[in-house]
């Protein structure tokens, strides 16, 4: 058995090659710099050239491809893609319609939406994590040293620059008053992500003229879509995590490991950036408490981080997200905050209860070890496209 793997650089991607050997595949891998161009005749080429005779069972991305959906449509192979970011506009293209597709969705919502649609290419499958990997992943007592924390919490602030919100100018003081005012509104508002369908067509038009959007030349992605996704939902996460973290660091240890630069946040330890692979368990083992703050574009998934913290046999106590009840069991697995002060009455709990946290960390990474690595995942996909 014989697979071509798209070598895109993407987290997961050693446990999924992993997985596949272990599920008895042999893994070739595949890139082109033109990957995400529509169309082109020098990909169209290699492609060819790479499969021609080859034997493949199928094609195999981490998130979805149009143009290596449409070779595969061309030269009769399945494509299976496995998403793990939400959003991902590539989901609004026709080629998604192709009958090469057997696309598997993290973010049940976002599947449903599509389903909904007509769409018969796509399905639900969660994310996992490499148990195996993480669990040997045994921290030195001089890592502890460096890393030992009460909370830590892994990921960007997206204070950028280049934040697409902020690069909105000129825009009217209603457009800006109102933004403002939805934004405050689903910053209170847990599970249910409201900002898109709440852009008023006059709002739209102000934000397009400040910053136009070109929908993909194959694509049926709404301008709504976009700007509440890719402009909206990145400020909140913005805002939220500043706010979280802000209280958080007022009254426990902090370590943050993000590229941002913080110095809106004095009392929080910013460790910069750190590798998925060599670091991150490690952080994930030395921390008492692991947030997790998923973006509001993920409408109900449970992201990859926080299958990485619970593989690692970390305490994870994340925000609310509804696909987390297809996997685990809060309060026994692991544990969710409703608001800020319900976060920061868990933290206190749990920092001061010690076996009840090393019994639900525990709980969850047997859970997850029986039932949620990459090796279940894709006995699941093959059971799909059997």
């Amino acid at each position: 058995m014989k697979i071509l793997f798209l070598d895109n650089d993407t987290f997961a991607k050693l446990d999924m090659i992993e997985a596949f050997e272990d599920s008895g595949y042999t893994v070739d891998l595949f890139w082109h710099d033109e990957i995400r161009t529509i169309r082109s005749s020098d990909f169209d080429e290699a492609f060819r050239l790479k499969t021609f005779g080859a034997g493949y069972d199928f094609v195999f991305s981490l998130n979805y491809y149009q143009q290596l959906s449409n070779m595969c449509e061309k030269y009769g192979l399945k494509y299976i893609s496995y998403i793990y970011d939400c959003p991902l506009v590539a989901l609004y293209s026709y080629t998604v319609l192709n009958k090469c597709n057997y696309i598997f969705i993290f973010d049940k919502e976002q599947y449903l939406t599509l389903r909904g649609a007509g769409i018969q290419t796509v399905y639900y499958l969660p994310l996992a994590a490499n148990v195996r990997r993480l669990s040997a992943m045994n921290p030195t007592s001089a890592i502890h040293h460096k890393l030992d924390t009460e909370v830590s919490f892994v990921g960007s602030l997206y204070n950028e620059a280049h934040n697409l919100f902020d690069t909105l100018e000129g825009l009217s003081d209603h457009t800006k008053g109102y933004l403002d005012a939805i934004m405050e509104a689903q910053l209170k508002v847990s599970g249910y992500f409201f900002i898109e369908e709440l852009l008023t067509d006059a709002v739209l038009s102000d934000m397009q003229k400040s910053r136009a959007y070109t929908h993909q030349p194959d694509g049926v992605e709404t301008p709504s879509y976009v700007y509440a996704n890719y402009f909206i939902a990145r400020k909140l996460a913005e805002m939220e995590r500043t706010r979280l973290l802000s209280a958080i660091s007022e009254r426990h240890a902090l370590k943050l490991y993000t590229h941002n630069s913080t110095p809106q946040l004095p009392k929080a330890e910013n460790m910069g950036a750190i590798d998925y692979y060599d670091v991150m368990p490690y952080v994930f083992r030395c921390s008492k408490i692991n947030l997790n703050i998923s973006l509001r574009s993920i409408r109900s998934g449970i992201p990859l981080r926080a299958f990485d913290i619970i593989g690692c046999g970390g305490f994870l106590l994340s925000n609310y997200q509804a696909d987390f009840a297809d996997c685990f069991v809060a309060g026994e697995d692991f544990d969710f905050y409703e608001d800020a002060n319900d976060l920061l009455k868990k933290l206190d709990y749990y920092l001061s209860h010690d076996a009840i946290r090393a019994e639900i960390a525990a709980n969850g990474h047997q859970k997850l070890a029986e039932q949620h690595t990459f090796q279940h995942r894709i006995r699941q996909m093959l059971e799909v496209i059997a």
